[in-house]
């Protein structure tokens, strides 16, 4: 009697994972980029909870018409360039910007964020 409940528990048990491997697995990755318009680059700053921006560095060449994104990869997090008046929190997480003037911008997370908030810092070069 114990094999066939062993058999049946078995059973469900691959059932039950096959399910969640083929309805549970992530979609495709998205290229966000194709569907800007034409003239338009994308600008990803992705954040993290190491209290860190993807890059230390993001360069953009003057003139250029760019989509600002912010993507939180963990922790709550925002993007504030004072000097050009953007501020990236909540609810708005990307914004258009022109970038006119070259020089170098300092960015930094616009949200409190933890013990590590205060060295959140990047650079924006405007070539």
């Amino acid at each position: 009697m114990h094999k066939w409940i062993m058999f049946i528990v078995f059973a469900a048990a691959s059932i039950l994972g096959v399910v969640l491997l083929t309805t549970q697995l992530p979609g495709k990755p998205v290229d966000e980029a194709a569907s800007l318009p034409p003239g338009v680059t994308l600008m990803k700053v992705e954040a993290s909870s190491d209290f860190v921006f993807d890059q230390k560095e993001y360069k953009v060449k003057a003139g250029d018409k760019v989509k600002l994104k912010l993507v939180n990869k963990s922790g709550v997090h925002g993007l504030a360039i004072p000097d050009l008046g953007i501020d990236l929190q909540g609810d708005k997480m990307e914004q258009d910007v022109t970038f006119d003037k070259p020089g170098k911008y300092e960015m930094h997370c616009a949200v409190m964020c933890g013990t590590g908030h205060a060295d959140m810092k990047a650079v924006l070069i405007v070539e």
